[in-house]
C-alpha cells in the first residue's frame, strides 16, 4: 500500500476508535440467485450504494451470505502465507543478504493473491480473534538463490473455484481465494482433523521450526486489527495494524491503506541481525472489472522497506514500483526497484525518498525487475552490497562490475503453506472460527437464507454490545493487545503474550527447534 495521502481521513487518536453510534446497516438484499448472474446483480447493486463514499471500509454493510466466502476475515488476511520465508530474514550475517531475504517474505506476504478469483470473507467483529501456527522446514537457499517450495497444498476444499483474472491485493474489503484452493480456508470447511492428518502426511522431516500468529480486531468502526507473529528458533518476530480505506473509482475500487497502517514490522530480536528492525510499506491495489463480473486485481505505487538499528553504520533500504498498467492489452503486472544505501548522516534525508528517482545513482547497489506474479531478478550494481564497502560514507560503487541478473523468487513455484489450528472444541467463543462456526456450517451446505440469518443475529449482537457499553460509557479494551496503536506497531497484552507462549506448546508430531518451554522476551 501506498503512503496515506491528503484524501484519506487523518486519524489522530486511538480513543476515536469504536466511538460511533450503532446505526442501522446499509444492506443488499438476497436475490436468491445463487448463480453467477444473480451475485453480480448484487454486486453491481453494492457498488451503486457506494459510488461517491469517500472510504467504503468505514461503511456499515451487512451483505447476504451468496456474497461471501466461508472463512473469517481475520484468519484470511495474514502476512505469513510462506512463514518459511519470513524464518530466513535472519539467517545470513550479511546485511545485504538479509535485506534480499526481506524482499523474498515481502513479495510472498500476499501469495494467495497472485491467481485466483476476488471474493469477500466475512467482516470481522469487534473483539473477534484468531490464532495459529506453521511448523516448517526451514529455507536452503542454492546459487543463484532460487526460493523451492517446501509444502504443497493439500486440500479437499468445496468451493467453486473457477479461475479469472485476479492478482495481489492489500487486505480489504475484498480478497482473493487461490486457484489451486490454497489449504489456508481448509479447516474452515472442513473438519479440522481432516486437515490435521493431511498435513501430518506432509514433510514429516525432523527439525522444524515453529511459527505463531496471534491476531484480533481492535476497532470495528473504522475496521482496524492488530497482529503479532514470531519465529523463537530464528530470534524473529512481526507485528503490525490493519486497517483499510477503499473507494470507487470509475469502474474500479481502489484499496489503500487507512490511518494506522503503518507497514509490516519485522524485528531481529538476536543473532546475526541483533536489533535490526525493518518496515514494509504497502502497495495500493485496485480490483477491476467490477461492472463487467470478471474481476482482477492489479497494484500500483510503491513499496519501501527501511532498516533501522541494529550495528552502526550505513543501512540498506529497498524501494519497488508497481508498474501502471495500460487502458488497453491484457495487464502485464511489472515491478522493478533498487537497493540503496543509506549512510547515518543521510537518514533523515533518505525517507524523502519515495522513488528510484529520489534516489542518488551513487547510492544504488543493485536492481531488479520481474512480475508480482511470476518470476523476478536482480543483479548488484557497483560493490557497495558488499561487507567490506557499506560501513564507509566516502566510498562511492564501481559501476564496472555489475554482476548478472539471478533469480530472487519466482512466485509462479510457490505455493500458501497450510496453517495449522486448535480444534473448534479448544478455542474460546469469540475465537473466529468458533464464532462463525454456524454461518461456516450453513454455507458449505449452500444453506444460505439460513447463513444470513445467523450472520444477522451475529452482526445484531456486537450493535447491541456497542450500544450497552455507549449508555454506561464503558470503552472496549482490546484482549491481546495494547488499546493504543498510533505508531502502527502491535503490543502484546500480558494476555496476548500468553496467548502466544501456549500456540507455541501446542502438541506437535516431530521435534520443533527452539520452541519448547519459549517464552517471550521483552520488546
Amino acid at each position: 500500500m501506498a503512503q496515506k495521502t491528503k484524501d484519506e481521513p487523518v486519524v489522530e487518536r486511538a480513543a476515536e476508535l469504536d466511538d460511533s453510534p450503532p446505526t442501522p446497516a446499509i444492506s443488499v438484499p438476497e436475490t436468491g440467485d445463487t448463480g453467477e448472474g444473480g451475485k453480480l446483480k448484487m454486486i453491481v447493486s453494492l457498488v451503486k450504494k457506494c459510488l461517491g463514499v469517500k472510504d467504503i471500509a468505514t461503511m456499515r454493510l451487512s451483505l447476504p451470505a451468496s456474497l461471501l466466502e466461508p472463512i473469517p476475515n481475520l484468519e484470511w488476511s495474514q502476512y505469513l502465507d510462506r512463514p518459511d520465508l519470513f524464518a530466513a530474514v535472519n539467517d545470513s550475517d550479511d546485511p545485504f543478504e538479509r535485506m534480499l531475504a526481506v524482499l523474498r517474505f515481502t513479495f510472498t506476504k500476499d501469495l494467495k493473491y497472485v491467481s485466483g478469483r476476488v471474493f469477500k470473507p466475512y467482516n470481522s467483529v469487534l473483539g473477534e480473534h484468531f490464532r495459529a501456527h506453521w511448523d516448517v522446514v526451514p529455507v536452503e537457499y542454492q546459487n543463484p538463490p532460487i526460493v523451492a517450495s517446501s509444502s504443497k497444498s493439500v486440500s479437499n476444499l468445496n468451493v467453486d473455484t473457477a479461475s479469472v483474472k485476479s492478482g495481489k491485493s492489500s487486505k480489504s474489503a475484498f480478497s482473493v481465494i487461490s486457484s489451486r484452493k490454497s489449504p489456508s480456508t481448509a479447516a474452515t470447511s472442513l473438519g479440522d482433523d481432516a486437515l490435521n492428518a493431511q498435513m501430518s502426511n506432509l514433510n514429516l522431516q525432523s527439525n522444524k521450526i515453529r511459527i505463531v500468529y496471534v491476531t484480533e480486531q481492535v476497532s470495528h468502526h473504522p475496521p482496524v486489527s492488530a497482529y503479532f507473529a514470531t519465529c523463537p528458533a530464528r530470534s524473529l518476530e512481526l507485528s503490525g495494524i490493519d486497517q483499510v480505506s477503499a473507494k470507487v473509482a470509475g469502474t474500479t475500487i481502489k484499496v489503500s491503506p487507512g490511518g494506522y497502517n503503518k507497514g509490516l514490522f519485522v524485528h531481529i530480536k538476536d543473532g546475526n541481525g541483533k536489533g535490526e528492525k525493518y518496515q514494509v510499506t504497502h502497495p495500493v491495489a485496485s480490483v477491476n472489472g467490477i461492472l463487467r463480473g470478471s474481476f482482477y486485481i492489479t497494484v500500483g505505487d510503491t513499496t519501501i522497506v527501511s532498516c533501522t538499528g541494529g550495528k552502526p553504520g550505513s543501512k540498506f533500504r529497498a524501494i519497488t514500483e508497481y508498474k501502471e498498467e495500460s487502458w488497453l492489452g491484457k495487464a502485464r503486472f511489472r515491478l522493478e526497484g533498487i537497493i540503496h544505501l543509506v549512510h547515518e548522516a543521510d537518514t533523515a534525508k533518505a525517507e524523502g525518498w519515495k522513488s528510484i528517482k529520489d534516489v542518488p545513482h551513487s547510492l544504488v547497489v543493485a536492481e531488479f525487475d520481474g512480475s508480482w506474479r511470476g518470476a523476478i531478478r536482480w543483479r548488484r550494481v557497483g560493490s557497495g552490497s558488499y561487507m567490506n564497502t557499506t560501513s564507509s560514507s566516502s566510498s562511492s560503487p564501481d559501476l564496472s562490475i555489475d554482476s548478472e541478473y539471478e533469480t530472487l523468487i519466482d512466485l509462479s513455484k510457490l505455493e500458501v503453506i497450510p496453517k495449522q489450528v486448535r480444534p473448534l472444541a479448544k478455542q474460546l467463543p469469540d475465537e473466529s472460527r468458533k464464532l462463525w462456526e454456524t454461518v461456516t456450517n450453513k454455507m458449505v451446505n449452500k444453506e444460505f437464507g439460513d447463513a444470513t440469518k445467523e450472520k444477522v443475529a451475529i452482526e445484531q449482537r456486537q450493535r447491541d454490545a456497542a450500544a450497552e457499553r455507549k449508555k454506561t460509557g464503558v470503552e472496549f479494551v482490546p484482549r491481546y493487545f495494547d488499546k493504543d496503536i498510533s505508531s502502527g506497531v502491535a503490543i502484546l497484552t500480558e494476555e496476548g503474550r500468553k496467548a502466544v507462549e501456549e500456540e507455541l506448546a501446542e502438541p506437535h508430531a516431530y521435534h520443533i527447534v527452539g520452541s519448547e518451554g519459549a517464552k517471550l522476551g521483552a520488546s
